[in-house]
């Protein structure tokens, strides 16, 4: 459990350090970004094998209907993170929210929090989705001006549809390839 919490720390403190410590970052440079992606990567590395390794523990059973709207809601996690990807316009609901990414990762940290009850799960996906509010708080902090971006058209919102459903079964084959089956039994 000591790992996935270090993971999560160093995570979360090389996503926040542009923003909690800006002059310290821009004096570090290009090299900055190098020490903050070892750190992310390093965090990243570390969340996933304390997860892995982590015991048991269990705190709440999920109810089976929690799978049909965990599914639902990466259905939408993932619409909602690849809406800002077309270039110039953008697919709904980024013209509407500020961070559609973040708000993705924020629904896919959710909807997992809703089918695992057990205490690694609960602080790997509860730490992430604290990550990605703070996240939130801090960019809107540091840059508070924002114009939504202009609507696209038919076509954007057919490829992120074609690409949303291909992901989410690409994801599916990843979680049961590890022993996961992600659908109602």
């Amino acid at each position: 459990m000591i790992m996935l919490i270090a993971g999560l720390a160093l995570w979360t403190l090389a996503h926040y350090f542009k923003r909690l410590a800006p002059e310290r970052r821009a004096a570090l440079g290009e090299p900055g970004k190098l020490v903050a992606t070892i750190g992310i990567v390093a965090g990243l590395i570390l969340m996933i094998l304390g997860y892995r390794a982590a015991e048991f523990i269990p705190i709440w059973q999920p109810p089976a209907f929690m799978v049909h709207v965990n599914n639902t809601l990466m259905l939408l996690a993932l619409w909602t993170f690849g809406s800002s990807a077309a270039k110039g316009a953008k697919v709904w609901p980024a013209t509407r929210i500020r961070h559609p990414q973040l708000t993705g990762f924020k629904i896919w940290a959710f909807a997992h929090l809703l089918v695992n009850g057990d205490l690694a799960s609960i602080l790997l996906f509860g730490g992430l989705l604290g990550w990605a509010v703070g996240s939130v708080i801090l960019i809107n902090r540091a840059e508070p001006d924002w114009t939504a971006p202009d609507p696209a058209g038919t076509a954007p919102r057919i490829r992120l549809a074609v690409i949303t459903l291909v992901l989410f079964a690409l994801i599916a084959t990843v979680h049961i390839w590890l022993g996961v089956w992600p659908f109602p039994a």
